[in-house]
């Protein structure tokens, strides 16, 4: 049964017919009961389809609920016709963040065209002036093949409407000029295009791809929307600013859900702007007026009343011009299979909605498995966000529809791909800066000093110009360029590492270095080869194969797999389903979802009848994570506990025994596992969280059970692809590249202190219940800043965490922090990694200035980890050096992961080949430097894989 049958089943209701007879035309409320779960979203698309030609507004309170409807539409009829007008992100006029400007932007052009049938917006959005609609007329381009152009006068244009012109493009709202070729991507396009020109001419349009820079079809034409039309531009003074509702025709329907409260939300966003403006002009910003801004409630209220409303409910209220529709809420199944399957058997037809293919086939085989014998039900992928049950009309059987997220018990996510793509790094030497560090194979550590064009006899040569100790200079061919590799070093991702030495031309310092390094690199494949050799040979009993708990656990996960965890959990699965121990690294940043596929692989050695230990590093990270295998394993009988030092010696005494005589299945806890008193009755798994921050005792304990026990480690520092690729061979690697799909942006300012700033950030984020984290990287100063937090937020629960505190001390605050006990996180960089609070959606970051991109990307990685907007508050003098001020406005711009964070992914890169190659290595690593080390080690493991004893052959001759 396709969804749009449900549509069919509503429609044949008698309360629908009833409504279309009552439907008002202007200025009336009609009031609608009786819609349970998503039922509401099925009456919109309902009327959508009967009144093709009367555009329907869903106006709510929060954005959040918009994009509800929106997946409740999209579920049920598609894209196609259904738009959705988001409120601006901050109080000013200038949206910054591109996904919101862009679909703002989009929305308004089509309706425009005409091209929207139902509108999602909020009462904030509808309060909102801006100057966008009548720009888009003015501004809007048709570029054509065949038109003329001149080149000056094109880019001006994008220029003045808010493109930013770059070298290359990489990322919406960009352009770049080359010659006759002009590349832009703007708001609604589905990929950038190309446009080239012959004089003033424009020749050809072509799609290209922003990863690889390569076009990809020819277009006939290519519209290009405004940016942004900026207040304090002479440009944008000649448009008049209006209100989303100037652009509803007089027969517009408005639907005002249950539950929706859009006078004290107008009212809110009224009073809050009023606060935000004078804020801003207290910090010596040129802003607008409130009311040049926004309309005043009160107006905006009326203009809404001149539109006919329906006006939903659950429950009928009380008075006239009621239409109650008989829907009721579906049985709670609470994961109860057997439940489930006696309802599928009954007398009214269900349709089972699943977020996704894999979630179907799960259920599928729950509900077909064992005495329950072939299930009835009708699966379908959708993602509503409720259940009902239509009742019988006449003849027709009613219709009972399920969600599986209802089922199990999930909580239900709203998935929004990003609407833009952006362009991946393309290295190449050509990249270099004059004054970059280089490295020569032959000749060691110099400097890049450009492009040059050399003479050989009749020969013209192009060369890169390197210069050595002394000034010596040496000519390299660019078809002899596979000679030299970009220097960087581990300590490269400390801002004022010292600058690496030059080497003399001619001088035999590098090559000793060069070949030490080589005999390191030796030293390193051959250990890793034996001691993959010797896991070859060890075996184990397999794991047993996945049975329906397993996939009952898996399926009540609450997020979409992403297409990496799906991998990920499919490696493990294999290798603990064969014969040998696994020993598996998994790499992915923090939010990725390593810890889920931690929990299922715990889960599949318990099920054979096996203990998991989980190793973390700090205890904060043990209590963390025993909260979410707790959770996780609610339903299923299986005994977690934690070991560390909030336990008493009485209850880690208990522990200990019961490890023993196999009555507890998962033990989490610091290297405290490791100690000689810990005894397992059958240890099958041990799951190792970040081990590089393990001491070296520790990891010879670890490198032992390896050969006898499966491991799992997760680490959230990334690996080079060129490391992962060198090592495949003889470590077994995941890498978790992919972003979870619903992850929201981090809203990024970079502002001066501003003691108003901070009371509106965080009384903001206490407001709708979050949790802030504000990070000052000087521990002589820190209680100062805590005490002034508290006087400029009274309300505030405030503490203060940093590493010169007492272990316990420190372990007990960021405890109350993940709980949710105290409001503001007053600490260090302690917080860079590790603590997952999802709860804490802002950040300040005190002297952000002072801190390297790497460094700011994971700090403002800590917040963002939800549903909820997040702000991140970068917080610096009026006056900032060059580099910082290019740091910071690469985190200011760039909100989401993609090609803006290239220079700190490369920075974090470093940390983790250091990290995985050992500090052993890392000495080396910096004498030749990152790149040639990697060059080295590939070809050294493809040597000795080989067999090949031979040294590498000799370089190439350099001109």
């Amino acid at each position: 049964m396709a969804l749009p049958t449900i549509i069919e089943r509503f429609t044949a209701l008698p309360a629908f017919t009833q409504l279309i007879a009552a439907m008002p035309d202007s200025r009336a409320v009609t009031h609608v009961a009786g819609l349970s779960g998503s039922s509401d979203a099925v009456l919109v698309a309902a009327l959508a389809e009967r009144e093709q030609n009367r555009l329907i507004v869903v106006v709510t309170d929060q954005l959040s609920d918009a994009e509800r409807w929106l997946a409740d539409l999209e579920s049920i009829v598609g894209r196609d016709g259904i738009s959705l007008y988001p409120p601006r992100e901050g109080f000013g006029e200038v949206e910054p963040h591109a996904e919101v400007a862009g679909e703002r932007v989009e929305t308004l052009e089509r309706m425009t065209r005409g091209g929207v049938r139902i509108l999602l917006t909020t009462a904030r959005a509808v309060l909102e002036r801006t100057r966008v609609p009548e720009a888009l007329a003015a501004a809007r381009l048709e570029l054509r093949r065949g038109q003329v152009w001149r080149l000056e006068t094109l880019t001006d244009h994008l220029v003045s409407v808010g493109f930013e012109q770059v070298e290359m493009v990489e990322d919406v709202a960009q352009f770049a000029v080359r010659g006759g070729i002009v590349d832009v991507y703007g708001f609604g396009m589905a990929e950038p295009v190309r446009l080239e020109f012959w004089g003033d001419d424009l020749t050809e349009l072509r799609h290209f791809d922003l990863a690889t820079q390569r076009t990809t079809r020819p277009t006939e034409m290519a519209l290009v929307l405004p940016v942004d039309v900026r207040g304090d531009d002479a440009y944008a003074e000649k448009f008049e600013r209006s209100t989303l509702t100037a652009l509803w025709p007089p027969e517009t329907l408005v639907i005002a859900p249950r539950n929706v409260h859009i006078a004290p939300e107008m009212q809110r966003t009224w009073d809050e702007a009023a606060h935000h403006l004078d804020v801003a002009r207290r910090r010596g910003e040129d802003v607008s007026t409130r009311d040049a801004l926004y309309q005043a409630p009160d107006d905006a209220l009326r203009t809404l009343n001149t539109f006919a409303t329906l006006s939903l409910y659950e429950a009928p209220p009380e008075g006239p011009s009621i239409v109650n529709f008989p829907l009721r809420r579906p049985e709670t199944i609470d994961r109860d299979m057997n439940r489930l399957s006696a309802l599928v058997r009954g007398p009214t037809p269900t349709l089972i909605l699943c977020d996704n293919a894999g979630q179907a086939e799960r259920l599928e085989e729950l509900l077909n498995e064992g005495k329950r014998g072939a299930s009835t039900a009708m699966l379908a992928i959708g993602a509503l966000g409720g259940g009902f049950i239509i009742p019988a009309v006449g003849d027709e059987p009613g219709l009972r529809v399920l969600t599986d997220h209802e089922i199990f018990r999930r909580e239900r996510r709203i998935r929004r791909a990003r609407r833009y793509a952006s362009g991946a790094a393309i290295e190449a030497i050509t990249a270099l800066k004059s004054g970059d560090f280089v490295v020569h194979l032959e000749h060691g550590v110099g400097i890049y000093r450009g492009l040059s064009t050399i003479f050989q006899g009749e020969t013209t040569l192009e060369v890169i110009v390197i210069e050595y100790e002394g000034g010596d200079k040496l000519n390299v061919p660019l078809y002899r360029l596979d000679q030299v590799e970009r220097f960087r070093a581990v300590g490269d991702v400390d801002e004022d590492a010292p600058p690496p030495r030059l080497h003399k031309l001619g001088g035999t310092k590098w090559k000793q270095q060069r070949d030490r390094t080589r005999g390191a690199i030796q030293e390193l494949t051959v250990e890793l080869l034996d001691l993959y050799a010797r896991r070859k040979v060890a075996s184990r009993p397999p794991h047993n194969p996945d049975g329906a708990w397993q996939r009952q656990l898996e399926s009540s996960f609450l997020f979409e797999d992403t297409p990496d965890q799906r991998k990920a959990t499919d490696d493990v699965r294999n290798d603990m389903e064969g014969a040998r121990p696994m020993d598996r690294l998994l790499v992915g940043d923090v939010g990725y979802g390593k810890t889920e596929i931690a929990v299922r692989a715990a889960f599949k050695a318990v099920q054979s009848g096996r203990q998991v230990a989980v190793l973390v590093p700090t205890t904060v990270l043990a209590e963390q994570h025993a909260r979410t295998f707790g959770d996780r394993f609610a339903d299923f009988p299986v005994r977690v506990e934690v070991m560390s030092r909030f336990q008493s010696a009485k209850d880690t005494k208990e522990v200990l025994k019961d490890l023993k005589d196999h009555k507890v299945d998962v033990v989490i806890g610091t290297h405290r596992l490791l100690s000689k008193d810990v005894h397992f009755a059958a240890l099958g798994l041990i799951i190792v969280d970040e081990e590089h921050r393990f001491g070296v005792k520790h990891k010879e304990r670890l490198k032992q059970l390896k050969l006898e026990t499966d491991v799992l480690t997760l680490t959230a520092t990334p690996i080079p692809r060129t490391l992962h690729l060198s090592l495949a061979g003889l470590r077994d690697m995941t890498l978790m590249q992919t972003p979870p799909r619903d992850r929201s942006p981090v809203i990024t300012f970079v502002e001066p202190w501003d003691d108003g700033l901070i009371e509106e950030g965080i009384t903001r984020e206490l407001d709708r219940g979050g949790q802030v984290f504000f990070v000052h990287n000087r521990v002589e100063t820190i209680e100062a800043i805590a005490d002034h937090v508290r006087r400029v937020v009274p309300r505030a629960r405030v503490a203060v965490g940093h590493g010169q505190m007492h272990g316990h001390e420190l372990e007990k605050v960021m405890a109350s922090f993940v709980s949710g006990a105290v409001d503001v996180l007053v600490s260090t960089l302690i917080v860079e990694s590790g603590l997952d609070v999802p709860n804490a959606n802002t950040m300040f970051v005190n002297r952000a200035d002072h801190l390297g991109l790497a460094q700011l990307y994971q700090l403002r990685g800590r917040v963002g980890r939800s549903h909820r907007r997040a702000f991140c508050y970068l917080m610096v003098p009026d006056r900032v050096d060059l580099d910082a001020e290019r740091r910071l406005k690469v985190l200011e711009h760039h909100t989401e992961l993609g090609a803006g964070y290239r220079v700190a992914l490369k920075d974090m890169e470093l940390r983790g080949a250091g990290n995985l190659l050992g500090p052993e290595q890392s000495g080396f690593v910096t004498a030749v430097g990152f790149d040639l080390y990697l060059r080295m080690l590939d070809e050294t493991v493809k040597r000795v894989m080989r067999g090949d004893k031979a040294p590498p052959p000799p370089p190439a001759d350099v001109s």
